[in-house]
């Protein structure tokens, strides 16, 4: 490149940059964290914590009880995934919409404030932060603790290791540890082990896939993926769920499995603040993570359930892992181990993009007052919010102490990772649906299918949270009831009740920082913006 042709790019990407932090100004806010993300960087984020359907889920149940294989069947899995990947495409193009008119750290709930009226501003920016704010770190526990779980297993396969619940934990320290180290001091490498997280989810899955597919001694028929139906929800010798209820009962919550996964791409907008021509480069980072996970993952899954070599054996695994039964299944136990690693390597980079997403949101979510001013913090050394990284680690710690006492209480604590995301997803949809005069559109604008879109994505939302609290074992007792919504409960008991109580009085919604300073208020000091909003002196 000659030097007049470097010069012109530099000014090319300079612009952008301005443009980004005068965009950022308008909604109210410095340029604080690092901008030198690409849309690629971006899209790669999202794209690292949503696929490998089959092999790492959020849920315990999913992992150790080949919960998909026993909830319908491979025909529910292959058709489920399809129909998941099309209605979260709407939820997907709705949040692309939204996060390009306010392309801002915080996401779901500073869109929520800046959507509706101003008197009901910071009641939906409180809920949805609150929902987002526990979804978060929920799904980084789920991502990262079934890593050590997929670690525990692999390892019972060549020697006479034994599984503990402390074990597990330990593990699963360990890699927290991992994750949190890197985002704090290796922010600048962060770029680089995206770049390596993109090429294992495509070019790694796809070589797995496909040597899956190639080496298998003998391969399933197209009507036993496609329509092979299986009802394994009965608990000891009980009927299940096809026979107390109906065969479509089991397909409905059969295809929590793909809804499990597809999630977490709100990671894109987390990251807004970082990325170059944040407007365009968030909304396509949010839909091609969905896009290509949908197919990625897909594919994946077609190539692993046409490679089961006995489904009772599959379903029925020592290894309580159906992935791993299939891999030992065709290659042997070493070559199983092999696979296995590839495995772990890309859900260890999910689990490091998560709690990447986490700090950010958690970041914002302090600098506009409702985590403690503590947190408002960026690292000027690093450029990175090491305070919300730790706090996310350490949420991620403590919701997985459950594990230690019973699996069920775990897998109630993990239950609100999914929900709570897509409600906050779903809640700054609903108020642009309700007051669209708030909201001005960007330069990513779906124009007059905006509306349709939206009623789609929330009708959706709605759907699969109702699913998402159903039973799916029979029969119901203290070790099978469905506690999410339990979980949900407890999370919308302490938002709602804190906003009730005592946050309406001093929570004003998203903070303006240039604002603020411009009149002159010390903002770095604790409870004087909260003070100043409150009296009305800011402008």
């Amino acid at each position: 490149m000659s030097v007049p042709q470097e010069r012109a790019e530099g000014r090319r990407t300079s612009n952008i940059e301005i443009q980004d932090e005068n965009r950022l100004a308008e909604l109210g806010y410095k340029q604080e964290l690092k901008r030198d993300w690409s849309v690629l960087h971006n899209f790669g984020v999202s794209f690292s914590i949503i696929p490998l359907m089959p092999l790492r889920n959020g849920s315990m149940k999913l992992i150790k009880h080949s919960y998909g294989l026993n909830t319908g069947g491979p025909g529910v899995m292959a058709t489920g995934w399809i129909c998941v990947s099309f209605f979260t495409f709407f939820v997907g193009l709705s949040m692309a919409e939204i996060v390009s008119a306010i392309p801002t750290s915080g996401g779901p709930y500073f869109w929520a404030a800046m959507l509706a009226p101003e008197e009901h501003a910071a009641f939906f920016s409180w809920i949805t932060g609150w929902f987002n704010f526990v979804g978060q770190f929920a799904v980084t526990t789920g991502i990262s603790f079934g890593l050590a779980g997929l670690i525990s297993t692999t390892a019972t396969v060549k020697n006479a290791y034994t599984p503990t619940a402390g074990r597990t934990l330990g593990i699963y320290i360990a890699i927290l540890v991992s994750h949190g180290l890197l985002n704090s001091f290796g922010v600048h490498l962060l770029k680089y082990f995206n770049n390596s997280s993109i090429l294992l989810h495509s070019l790694g899955v796809g070589s797995f896939a496909i040597a899956v597919v190639a080496a298998a001694p003998k391969h399933q028929s197209a009507h036993a993926v496609f329509q092979h139906f299986n009802d394994g929800t009965g608990v000891d010798g009980a009927p299940g769920w096809s026979v107390r209820a109906s065969p479509a009962y089991v397909a409905i919550c059969g295809i929590l499995l793909s809804q499990y996964t597809i999630t977490g791409f709100d990671a894109s907008a987390h990251l807004s603040e970082e990325t170059r021509n944040a407007s365009w480069s968030a909304p396509i980072g949010v839909l091609t993570s969905i896009g290509v996970s949908a197919v990625f993952g897909f594919f994946l899954l077609l190539c692993l359930l046409f490679s089961i070599q006995d489904f009772e054996a599959t379903v029925g695994s020592s290894y309580e892992q159906p992935v791993l039964q299939i891999l030992v299944d065709i290659f042997g136990e070493n070559g199983a181990v092999v696979l296995m690693t590839l495995v772990m390597l890309c859900v260890w980079h999910c689990g490091l993009f998560s709690l990447t997403s986490n700090s950010r949101m958690m970041f914002a979510f302090s600098r506009d007052g409702a985590l403690p001013r503590f947190f408002d913090h960026v690292d000027g050394r690093f450029h990175a919010p090491i305070r919300t990284i730790w706090l996310a680690a350490f949420l991620a710690f403590c919701l997985s102490l459950p594990s230690l006492g019973s699996t069920v209480a775990f897998s109630a604590a993990t239950s609100i990772a999914t929900i709570g995301l897509y409600l906050s997803y779903a809640t700054p949809i609903v108020i642009a649906l309700i007051w669209p005069r708030n909201f001005k559109k960007g330069p990513f604008n779906l124009g007059a299918f905006s509306r349709p879109v939206g009623l789609i994505a929330c009708l959706w939302v709605g759907f699969i949270t109702i699913v998402f609290c159903l039973p799916t074992s029979n029969p119901v007792d203290s070790q099978t009831l469905n506690y999410t919504p339990v979980a949900v409960g407890i999370v919308a008991v302490g938002a709602f009740g804190s906003w009730f109580l005592w946050a309406r009085t001093w929570f004003t919604g998203p903070i303006r920082q240039i604002e603020a300073e411009r009149a002159g208020v010390p903002i770095d000091e604790p409870g004087v913006l909260e003070e100043m909003e409150r009296e009305g002196k800011l402008p």
